[in-house]
């Protein structure tokens, strides 16, 4: 803990600008509003808070609401900056991504305008998962957990909600480890695998495969310490001033795939639609990424995906938080958001005219399959 956390996490963070290109300020054309369009769609690959993702692509859900002969194609991404430099550079028009980068995303202007405009979901343990080394003693709670990561090796992917989280949590918990790696996840699972690495803070699905394939345990989660992370939509701003037509008709998809998700019946083809999408994973890893069940005593919780789509005050309180992680660590300059960078209105619309209100749904832990 006596690293320089706060200039790994500035280093990492600031790849998220390192390769927009010149155009990326230029005016993109997205024609009249009711002409047919093409969209390009940037997610990470594995990141289980933005799976409604994968849930539109899988099923089209979005050929119901875009205009007749419109086209979407997806780029895929590692993680969340990949995911902001995309957007950032003028090459994907839609972003999922998780709760930092996309804050980080609505303050770099000076490269390209992006808003938020809808929530996929919040939950205490998709990116807030602690987990230790296999051969770790039994404990009674993560308390208990954490006392033993005194003095050992700790990794996470630094400036990512997992890093937001470990820094809460061993403050909570008074926990200083000898060494606090700025690692990905390959590493981490190599460290594992290896025996060089005592804990680390991962999401899902990664979390759970690393469990699945018994390379570790999980002990602590955002349950642990009272906080959710979240995932979130963004939009090219050009895009939801030249088509508003196109946002609501994305957004209306968005919905649906939410409300899907929620429904218990369709796990089963939920990860098949996952699996088809994503490579490296057990299938009981990526079912247990959203559906697994764990004690409560290692921060387990009944809802695995809490679906506000909209922004609710919770949301609100974690737009917050994270503004304040990424100012407290110069990561950004300001102390919140501009006012426009987070537009509510368009979700707010659907769910009136829809007759609905947030949570849309809840991913509730099953049965092991």
């Amino acid at each position: 803990m006596k690293l320089n956390m706060r200039a790994k996490l500035i280093a990492c963070l600031l790849t998220l600008t390192a390769t927009f290109s010149p155009q990326a300020s230029s005016a993109l054309d997205y024609g009249k509003p009711g002409d047919p369009i093409h969209l390009t769609i940037a997610h990470p690959c594995c990141y289980a808070e933005v799976w409604s993702v994968f849930v539109n692509s899988g099923k089209e859900l979005w050929k119901k609401y875009l205009p007749p002969g419109s086209t979407v194609e997806y780029l895929i991404g590692l993680q969340g900056a990949v995911v902001v430099n995309q957007m950032l550079a003028g090459k994907a028009d839609v972003g999922y991504m998780g709760d930092l980068p996309a804050f980080t995303a609505t303050t770099k202007t000076q490269a390209s305008d992006v808003r938020i405009v809808a929530s996929t979901a919040m939950s205490y343990d998709q990116c807030y998962v602690f987990i230790v080394r296999k051969d770790a003693p039994e404990f009674k709670d993560s308390d208990e957990a954490l006392k033993w990561v005194n003095g050992k090796t700790v990794s996470t992917p630094k400036g990512s909600c997992t890093d937001d989280f470990v820094q809460k949590l061993f403050k909570r918990t008074g926990t200083t480890p000898d060494s606090y790696l700025n690692q990905n996840i390959e590493v981490i699972s190599s460290g594992f695998k290896s025996g060089r690495l005592d804990a680390a803070a991962v999401w899902e699905p990664n979390a759970s495969n690393l469990v699945e394939e018994g390379l570790a345990r999980r002990v602590a989660t955002g349950k642990t310490i009272g906080e959710k992370g979240g995932g979130f939509v963004v939009m090219q701003a050009d895009l939801i001033q030249q088509r508003p037509d196109v946002v609501k008709a994305w957004l209306e998809a968005e919905l649906d795939a939410q409300i899907w998700m929620s429904n218990p019946a369709n796990a089963k083809e939920m990860i098949d639609i996952v699996k088809s999408k994503v490579t490296g994973f057990t299938d009981k890893g990526l079912y247990n990424a959203i559906y697994g069940s764990y004690p409560a005593k290692d921060g387990g919780n009944e809802v695995r995906l809490y679906l506000p789509y909209t922004f609710t005050p919770e949301v609100t309180e974690l737009v917050n938080r994270g503004v304040d992680f990424l100012k407290d660590n110069k990561v950004i300059s300001v102390d919140k958001l501009r006012d426009d960078a987070i537009m509510p209105s368009f979700t707010q619309d659907i769910l009136k005219e829809r007759k609905l209100q947030s949570p849309v749904g809840l991913v509730r832990a099953q049965a092991s399959n």
